[in-house]
């Protein structure tokens, strides 16, 4: 195992070759997460009234 002084100083070198994102570009990753959930969100509640339609149609007719 190396020298944990050694591994912490690497560690800080690697940390600050890391490219961190802007402020902008973290609101708009932000806005986009939001955006996709609330459009699949509305996606899957269509889709489950649909299913529901047809299943409570299919029940109807069998009995």
């Amino acid at each position: 195992m190396k020298n944990p002084i050694k591994f912490i100083q690497e560690v800080k070198q690697e940390a600050f070759k890391v490219s961190w994102p802007t402020g902008k570009e973290t609101m708009q990753g932000a806005l986009m997460v939001f955006a996709m959930a609330v459009i699949m969100s509305l996606f899957f509640l269509l889709l489950d009234q649909v299913l529901k339609f047809l299943l409570e149609a299919l029940l109807k007719v069998s009995i």
